[in-house]
Order: structure tokens, then sequence, then C-alpha cells
């Protein structure tokens, strides 16, 4: 696995142009290095203040994505705003680009994809990322390759284990995993509602952040499912007008943010909430709108509702119970 940047970031890129890549640009072309102890004295010099623990996984990482991920070895990224996981083969050797957070990368061959929705309980929760390149269990893999090809039976010539990685990582880094491996599986959650429940927590989320909400009954919303305001009535502006889509295996495209009624004032505003996430022309037409449309993915509705999750009211908690956890800060 080769995580696309914090947070997914960069995934589309890696899989519209048919690469993998790493960042620790500030280090210097890795390309021709053969001996990690070089890199590690290298992130040495480079980061003085870094703990050594956090230099030496830095330089291995680097190592390991240069020298020994070899042609033909199967790769694996994920984009969380659609639920993702795109699959393909090494087809090229490092170089370096000097590009910020994808320095150095790694042509590839992109071959099927999963969706997150697709795999079991288990692989789910095996596929937290820890560092940003990690071997994948033996179990994912094979789940992963077998969905992606649609056959019954086909072994995973992947690493069988990411035990090596853990047992590398620093704490900073294991609490950073364990946030995004809670955001993931909070999103699961949220992909399990169905679409009337969908729509109250996102009016639960927009309560939590001080509006007002009319949440239209099935098949009356006049094309729109939530009115927010700040006042109960729309008399203040602004209005939000709310369209929820609740398909997490499709993505929202132009016609459809071309076609989401915003209103007629000029302090109104549009809210498109997709859990399926939207198309690269969807959010050119959403920057083209004569009034303000934001398109919010499942990943941005998440993220969102952690946010805003200790103002939440009772309807909203119902939907989504969550629980505090407490982490050493040192």
């Amino acid at each position: 696995m080769v995580r696309a940047g914090r947070g997914g970031v960069f995934a589309d890129e890696f899989v519209r142009e048919d690469f993998v890549a790493i960042g620790w640009e500030e280090a210097g072309d890795p390309t021709a290095v053969r001996d990690r102890i070089e890199l590690v004295s290298r992130f040495a010099r480079t980061w003085p203040d870094a703990t050594e623990q956090s230099r030496f996984v830095g330089a291995s990482v680097v190592f390991r994505f240069v020298t020994e991920l070899a042609l033909g070895d199967e790769v694996i990224t994920y984009d969380p705003g659609t639920r993702i996981y795109s699959l393909g083969k090494i087809v090229g050797a490092a170089i370096w680009t000097g590009i910020e957070h994808r320095a150095t990368r790694r042509a590839v061959q992109w071959t099927g994809s999963v969706a997150r929705d697709q795999l079991s309980a288990s692989s789910r929760a095996k596929l937290g990322s820890i560092v940003t390149l990690f071997l994948v269990g033996r179990e994912p893999a094979e789940e992963l390759r077998r969905l992606a090809s649609g056959r019954a039976d086909v072994p995973s010539t992947l690493p069988s284990s990411d035990a090596d990685a853990a047992a590398e990582a620093p704490p900073i880094e294991i609490l950073a995993s364990i946030e995004e491996q809670a955001v993931e599986r909070i999103k699961d959650r949220i992909a399990r509602l169905d679409w009337e429940q969908m729509q109250e927590l996102v009016a639960a989320l927009l309560r939590a952040m001080g509006y007002r909400t009319h949440v239209s009954p099935r098949g009356a919303d006049r094309g729109r499912d939530i009115l927010a305001t700040t006042d109960g009535f729309g008399f203040k502006p602004p209005r939000i007008f709310v369209e929820v889509k609740h398909r997490p295996r499709e993505a929202m495209g132009a016609p459809q943010v071309r076609a989401m009624p915003v209103g007629s004032l000029a302090d109104d505003r549009g809210l498109f909430v997709s859990t399926g996430g939207f198309t690269r022309e969807a959010y050119y037409e959403a920057e083209r709108s004569q009034r303000p449309i934001s398109l919010m993915t499942l990943d941005d509705l998440t993220r969102a509702i952690l946010d805003a999750y200790p103002s939440f009211d009772e309807v909203g908690r119902s939907l989504l119970p969550l629980q505090r956890v407490y982490w050493p800060i040192d």
C-alpha cells in the first residue's frame, strides 16, 4: 500500500496519471542511493531536530520505495473521498521529480478497483495504514484481488504482513494511524445508514453548527432535501439549500451539480452531500456556479461530524453513537 498523502489527497492524481509517489523532498534525490544508512544520515542532516526514530522510519520508507519495490510488484492506493482501493502493478523504476509531497515516483499500470463497502469487515479493519508505505496482509490482499478480478479464488503476490511497519512506527505515527482508522470505521458506519437516516444525520450536523433545519419528506423536497437557516424561518441570510445523495458507489457529476436549486436570493447558498464523491467535472461546475455551492464527500462529512459531535443533539447521536477516546500526549 502506498498512501496518497494525508487523507488521500493525491489519490485521484495517482490514478489519473498512472503513478504512486512519496515525499520527503527536502532530503533531495534518493534514486541513486543504495544504502539505507546513507539515507538515514541525509535525513539527520535535513531534520536535525526530529527524533532519531522518526528519521529512521522516514529514511526506511524512502529506501524501500526506491530499492525494494520491483517491476511487476502489486501496489494499492486508497481514495478516502470515493472510498475506492485502486490496484495496479509497478512498471517503472523510481524517478525524482522534486514535486512537493510526491517528489519520488514509480510508474504504475492500474488494473482494477474495489469499493471499500465490498470488503469484509475483517479486511476493512486490517487495511488501516501506519506509515506511507506498508505491507498489506495476505487475507485482505487476496480479497482485494478477488473482488477486482471478479474471480472466486486468486492467490495474492503481495507481501504477507505489515507487522514490521507497525514495529517501526513512532508513537506520533501510531496515533495518526489510529485516528485515520477511526475515521474510516466511522465512515463505514455512516455508509450503512439508509437515505432518510443520512438526511437526518446531515441535518443534525447543521444543527450542531448553529442552524435551524427543515427536512423535506420523501418525494416532496421541491429540489432540496434540507433547508438550513439561522432563524428557522428563512428571513435572515444565509439560507442553505442542501441536497443529499446517498449512493456510495456512484460519483455525482456536473449535470447533478448544475441541476441543484440554490434559491433565488443573493445570499442563498448550496450544500451538496454525496457519499459516492464527485467527479472532477462536478467540482469545476461548482466553482462556476453563480451562487456558492459546497461539495461534501463522505470523508468531508465524517470529519465535519467529528468536529461538531460535542454539540450534536439526541437525534444525531442516536443515528451515529460515538465515544471519545483519550491518548497520552507524550
